[in-house]
């Protein structure tokens, strides 16, 4: 009896440190030819990053696609060195142990096309700040058009590389969402679970125009000069605007509120002098300011076409294009999103549950608004990990 004890004493001590043990990954390239775009153009080849987690099985069945946000990137889990001061940005639900178990899955995220964070070191990615092989010269805007479906495709050659031919599941959040939902529309046969998190299934009026108002203060920069700045200044100052519209966009007044504690409305440098920002906008322009220049501008306004343009399916009809689901479904908006209102998906699942789809919904209640799918997604731990169990 007391060596059954001491056995499972150390089973949980073994299991206990294999989740605190930090995760390691390494940013890998993936480079394919002659991408047609859904906006009819031909691409010389597309070069994008990804990372992976845990062990692919022989069978490759047990393979999980991670799709990632508008500002994010395949860095989904894990670190790249010890001494990063952050993991990726699902590290809370992603590895042993956890809801998305590396021990049982092997877990795969890539960069998107047109990739915000040209400028991060550890991102890879093919847009208009790539060479023209035409020309010599960086494509500006002279790169075509892409969309949601576009990722998925290139995400699709990617795991034919690998021998991948069947998800076990997808999972992404917000723009992520767009494209876990793309992919099991568009490849019903292929994704047997879906976890759709703070997103959509369509944009509407009211969500197009105030993705608009995030390209703006580009558009409205001299610097951006019709996306040719490559060679001169950047549009810093813009994309600077951008970043603090897509921050204030994505947290809800609550938390972004009680960030500023110390916050005073009458600010004396502010009342004297018209030229002075109040010091919370001094504060928040730094910020903004540093994720800034990670990003690149042309690269932004082309996510937010993609965004604006989404619906699942990319046609005009989709109720017909939600009817091709097959996959388990797990829906999670935040109850609190003013970005992506939760009464869209709510909707969503009140369509698939009347088609008969397997569907399931579970609200994120954490005070972060849209930014609870990534900050607060700990909170369903259990759920998720009882979804992909089933």
């Amino acid at each position: 009896m007391k060596r059954q004890l001491f056995s499972v004493f150390w089973l949980v001590i073994l299991s206990f440190t294999a989740q605190a043990q930090t995760l390691l990954v390494q940013k890998q390239r993936f480079e394919t030819k002659a991408f047609t775009t859904e906006s009819g153009v031909t691409l010389p080849a597309v070069v994008v990053g990804y990372e992976s987690y845990g062990t692919l099985n022989e069978k490759k069945d047990n393979a999980i696609l991670i799709t990632h946000f508008f500002s994010g990137t395949s860095h989904a889990a894990g670190k790249y060195s010890e001494s990063d001061p952050l993991p990726g940005y699902w590290d809370t639900i992603i590895g042993p142990g956890k809801a998305i178990d590396t021990n049982k899955f092997f877990v795969i995220s890539s960069d998107t096309l047109v990739n915000a964070n040209v400028y991060d070191p550890h991102v890879i990615t093919t847009g208009p700040a790539s060479l023209n092989p035409k020309t010599g010269k960086a494509y500006g805007l002279d790169f075509p058009v892409v969309t949601i479906g576009d990722f998925v495709e290139v995400q699709k050659r990617l795991l034919d590389s690998l021998g991948i031919d069947k998800l076990y599941a997808v999972a992404g959040a917000s723009m992520g969402s767009f494209q876990a939902l793309e992919w099991a529309v568009r490849y019903p046969d292929k994704v047997e679970r879906l976890v759709h998190v703070i997103g959509a299934a369509t944009m509407d009026a009211w969500t197009v125009a105030a993705l608009e108002k995030w390209a703006l203060p580009i558009r409205l920069d001299p610097n951006w000069n019709q996306g040719n700045y490559y060679e001169g200044e950047k549009p810093i100052a813009g994309l600077t605007a951008t970043m603090l519209n897509i921050t204030q966009d994505a947290m809800h007044p609550t938390i972004y509120n009680a960030s500023f504690k110390d916050f005073e409305v009458l600010d004396e440098p502010a009342m004297k002098d018209i030229r002075v920002l109040p010091k919370i906008n001094q504060v928040l322009a730094q910020r903004a300011a540093a994720r800034a220049r990670l990003q690149d501008a042309n690269h932004v306004l082309y996510l937010i076409r993609a965004s604006q343009l989404f619906t699942a399916g990319m046609n005009q009809d989709l109720e017909g294009a939600l009817a091709r689901i097959q996959a388990k479904v797990l829906l999670m908006p935040s109850s609190g999103d003013l970005l992506l209102r939760p009464e869209g998906v709510r909707s969503l699942y009140d369509t698939l549950k009347r088609m008969n789809k397997s569907v399931s919904i579970s609200e994120i209640n954490g005070g972060w608004g849209h930014l609870d799918g990534l900050f607060s997604i700990g909170s369903k731990q259990a759920e998720l990990a009882a979804f992909l169990a089933e």
